[in-house]
């Protein structure tokens, strides 16, 4: 037992001297160890370059080794990144490798080592790593500038939808430094005082020159530019093809295009494995393959397409026999063409040594395709075309293909043609209308316009042929130029039957027949109610006899300016939907529904009326207020028509306000849409239209208002209109004054009249001197003009001055001097006494214009006056021309026209013409001069007592002018 302890032990002790040698044999370094590591910075594509060489290789010795390279950031016990890198040493081979760092090489410091591990079989198990090299240091910001802001990375490259990190370095510690990126802030983490780190996930395109991002604080601000590219895709339908086997044009979609501003655009490369050539396309969707001369028929290309960033590629295998697309054919022409035919023909080009190609030929009209056909073709071909319609426009094309291995149609190619004219092919489709006027007929024709499937042209005109039933040798042609459609014709009680056909420049339609009854029949059809809906108007009817070979039914609108519209049926048919996008809400539509018979008579066998769709009244009627009492009035609405209105009219409702609010006998209180209370009364005859209000309360007022109802509704609430209600004896009182005022107002039109006839009787207007008949009897000499106040043309005889007032002052106008004041006991009279060259006193008849002065009549006197005068005579004398006197009156007169003040003098008219008579009695002297003979008319004058003294140079006709006393009372 004590043996096998000692020899346990000393075992133990064996082993273990054999590990710690082992040990301190593996501590040993190894031969190849990695050594002239030196480490670079690609700061454009933020890479760290590495290279470095193992010494102690033989010369051509070749081994296999492993390199494990760690990278730290900040500090070496931090290490981001480890990766083992394979590859054959050669002797005094420099070994490269590169780092992609995605923060940015100039945020932080970076430390890199290696350490290697030989892995060639020549060498025996066990291996061992060798020691690590020393920490090499890469520090960027060394390198940087004196900037106290910078961001990194500059002017990186990436894809869209990549997570991009950005930093910024400053260079003393800040807290108030913000970053944005397109003016949208950003937040990140500070890695150290004077470094901060951005992450940006899934960058999108904004723009081709790239996303701006900056950074700034109060005093500095920096920025980089991101470029974000679309993502490169792979070329979608990828294809080749041949038109002459001489070359192939291959074609593909590239997708988006990823070329930004100031960086390389992508690149498409073609590659033929079977030869082995590469070409790179200057295009971004097709590229040209020049075929092989040695016939090589298989095709193996591949094309690639490549940015900075990404490579994407795709193959096609094909037979180039087997992708044959030929060229468009050409000279196509079009020949012998008729209303319904033509002859198409056209020319192919060759393809290779093949010799036919199947070519499709296409005729379109109308914009569809009509007829198609194929046709195979060597060189050239026609195709001729049938069937076709007169006057109408086709366009007919061909294309072509390989007819034994079928690849694509070549590109289409076409003429344009027109067919001629034919004559019509079918009959108008002719209606018509008849009324009954005066013992004739009005029938207005409506006929629709030929299609153009029919009418096989222009149409020119219409003939339409009236025959006499009656009497068959009566016929009348009529000719209606297009494009009428219709015409009026008056015939008389005889039955007729008229032809209407269609003619363009080739020839004549078959005619439409319609046969106008001397008595149509069913004249007094009653009308009834129809109601439209969304499909139109549904219309039934019972035959009437079954001789008939179709029906008819036609409709209008109620506005006569709309035309008849007609529907033609087939004789088997009872019933009817009419459509049209011609209804119209709240239009009333009238129908009438005819049966043809054989002998294309029309008989009517309904009528109705009816509304695609009912509409409220848009308008009430006016009514009109009569009879009014003072306990009734009456309302009357009677041009109110219901016809022209947008429903049916079911009645009327009368609203009527009464100022208590209380309803009369057969109203009823209602509550309008605004809310206030009024009585109704309903009416429910749609033709009363007349209503007498009763039983209301005089002298009071009534407010009504008259709408029409229907089955949608009543008419507008307009305003009311208001009545007053006269009290019980208003109107007796007005049948007592209206009489009363009639009488007055004739009675005072009698007064005037009888006053005008008295004053023109006795009191007459004052003559025009000017338009006197004794103008004539006067004979002037040395061919004067006539006048009637000219002094030199006659001898005056007597004026009387007449003063208005006591104590006047009277102004000479001439000298403009006042007279003194004098009385006048009798009237004043001047005496004009005659010239030398007067024969003297001689018998005179004369007269007294009473309308000059009605005191005038008091005095009978005619002649020369004598006036006893209480003034001496020398104070009064005036010595003055004619011609002054004359021009003196007259301004006297012009001056007193407006009125005769205080003072003024009047003036009596006294005629030279008058009997001969003796002196007034009162007035005369004893023996005065007897008067002149006068030979002729002598001109009427008058003259005041303002008249002016001329100078006594002047030579006066006149002897003297006395003025009378003026204190006698005038006459």
């Amino acid at each position: 037992m004590a043996l096998f302890a000692v020899v346990q032990a000393a075992f133990l002790l064996t082993l273990l001297s054999f590990r710690t040698y082992q040990s301190e044999v593996l501590s040993e370094p190894l031969p190849w160890t990695p050594e002239s590591l030196e480490v670079s910075i690609n700061s454009a594509q933020q890479c760290l370059y590495l290279q470095w060489r193992v010494h102690n290789l033989t010369h051509h010795q070749e081994l296999k080794m492993v390199f494990q390279i760690e990278i730290s950031r900040i500090e070496t016990s931090n290490v981001i990144w480890v990766e083992n890198y394979s590859i054959p040493v050669t002797w005094n081979q420099v070994l490269h490798w590169s780092w992609e760092s995605k923060l940015p090489l100039e945020c932080v410091t970076h430390f890199v080592r290696i350490r290697s591990l030989v892995a060639d079989a020549s060498i025996p198990e066990p291996r061992f790593w060798s020691n690590w090299s020393s920490w090499e240091e890469v520090d960027a910001q060394k390198s940087l500038g004196q900037d106290p802001l910078f961001v990194f990375p500059k002017d990186k490259l990436v894809e869209e939808g990549s997570n991009v990190t950005i930093c910024y370095v400053s260079r003393s510690p800040e807290s108030n430094i913000s970053c944005a990126m397109e003016d949208v802030p950003i937040h990140g983490k500070r890695l150290s005082p004077n470094v901060s780190v951005f992450i940006l996930n899934d960058v999108r395109f904004i723009r081709e020159t790239g996303t701006n991002i900056y950074c700034l604080n109060p005093s500095n601000m920096s920025g980089i530019i991101l470029y974000v590219s679309k993502v490169l895709e792979e070329p979608k339908d990828f294809s080749c093809e041949t038109q002459d086997l001489k070359s192939l044009n291959c074609t593909w979609d590239p997708g988006h295009d990823t070329t930004l501003r100031h960086q390389s655009s992508q690149r498409y490369t073609l590659f033929e494995s079977f030869s082995g050539k590469t070409k790179l396309c200057e295009h971004k969707k097709w590229c040209h393959w020049q075929v092989a001369p040695d016939s090589q028929e298989t095709y193996n290309l591949t094309l690639t397409a490549e940015n900075q960033l990404r490579r994407r590629s795709v193959s096609i295998l094909f037979n180039l026999t087997h992708r044959v697309h030929p060229m468009k054919p050409f000279n196509v022409f079009l020949k012998s063409i008729s209303a319904t035919n033509a002859t198409m023909t056209w020319k192919v080009h060759p393809v290779g040594n093949y010799s036919t190609l199947l070519c499709q030929v296409a005729l379109h009209g109308e914009g569809k395709v009509i007829q198609q056909h194929n046709v195979s073709v060597k060189v050239k071909s026609q195709y001729f075309l049938s069937e076709l319609e007169p006057v109408t426009e086709y366009v007919t094309r061909v294309r072509c293909a390989a007819a034994n291995h079928f690849w694509k149609w070549s590109e289409w190619i076409g003429q344009t043609f027109t067919t001629l004219e034919a004559a019509p092919s079918e009959a108008p489709d002719v209606w018509r209308n008849v009324k009954s006027v005066l013992g004739s007929h009005i029938v207005t024709l409506f006929w629709r316009p030929l299609s153009k499937s029919h009418a096989h042209g222009k149409i020119l005109f219409y003939n339409v042929v009236i025959e006499n039933l009656d009497k068959p040798s009566s016929v009348k042609l009529l000719s209606i130029p297009a494009p009428a459609n219709g015409t009026e014709l008056t015939l008389d009680q005889c039955s007729y039957q008229i032809h209407v056909t269609a003619n363009n420049s080739v020839g004549t339609s078959p005619a439409s027949i319609i046969v106008i009854s001397r008595d149509p029949g069913n004249k007094n059809v009653e009308e009834g109610r129809i109601q439209g809906t969304e499909d139109g108007f549904s219309l039934s009817w019972k035959p009437q006899s079954g001789d008939v070979i179709g029906y008819v039914v036609d409709w209008y609108p109620q506005d006569p300016r709309c035309q008849l519209q007609w529907k033609n049926l087939d004789p088997n048919t009872t019933s009817t939907v009419i459509r049209s996008d011609a209804f119209r809400p709240g239009i009333r539509y009238n129908f009438r529904i005819y049966e043809i018979s054989t002998e294309r008579i029309a008989y009517l066998l309904e009528k109705k009326t009816g509304y695609a769709q009912e509409l409220a009244p848009s308008e009430n009627p006016q009514v009109a207020v009569s009879n009014l009492t003072s306990h009734s009035f009456s309302l009357s609405w009677k041009d109110y028509s219901t016809d022209s209105q947008s429903s049916f009219i079911q009645g009327y409702h009368v609203y009527l306000k009464p100022k208590e609010e209380q309803c009369h006998p057969g109203f009823e209180k209602v509550v309008l849409s605004d809310d206030s209370v009024c009585c109704q009364y309903k009416i429910d005859n749609p033709e009363q239209k007349t209503f007498v209000v009763e039983n209301l309360q005089p002298e009071s007022f009534y407010e009504f208002l008259v709408t029409p109802y229907t089955s949608v509704g009543e008419g507008p609430h307009d305003a009311f209109t208001k009545v007053t209600i006269p009290d019980e004896y208003s109107h007796v009182l007005i049948r007592i004054i209206l009489p009363m005022i009639f009488c007055l107002l004739l009675l005072m039109v009698l007064c005037y009249l009888t006053s005008q006839w008295m004053k023109e009787k006795c009191y007459p207007d004052i003559p025009d001197p000017y338009k006197s008949s004794v103008l004539s009897l006067i004979k002037y000499k040395e061919n004067h003009h006539p006048t009637i106040m000219n002094v030199n043309d006659c001898v005056p005889d007597a004026i009387e001055v007449v003063n208005k007032l006591e104590g006047s002052k009277i102004q000479f106008l001439g000298a403009r001097k006042s007279l003194t004041e004098m009385e006048f006991t009798k009237p004043a009279y001047l005496y004009l006494l005659p010239t030398e060259n007067y024969s003297g006193p001689g018998p005179c008849i004369c007269f007294e214009n009473f309308t000059y002065n009605q005191a005038a009549s008091d005095s009978g006197s005619c002649g020369h006056v004598p006036v006893l005068l209480k003034t001496p005579p020398s104070q009064l004398a005036l010595l003055t021309s004619p011609e002054n006197l004359l021009k003196t009156l007259e301004q006297n007169y012009v001056n007193s026209s407006g009125g005769s003040p205080a003072g003024e003098t009047s003036l009596n008219y006294v005629s030279q013409l008058a009997s001969h008579m003796s002196g007034d009695k009162d007035s005369l002297p004893t023996n005065p001069p007897g008067p002149a003979l006068c030979s002729e008319y002598r001109t009427q004058m008058a003259v005041s007592l303002g008249l002016a003294s001329p100078s006594p140079s002047e030579n006066s006709s006149l002897s003297s002018v006395t003025l009378l006393d003026q204190g006698e009372p005038r006459r």
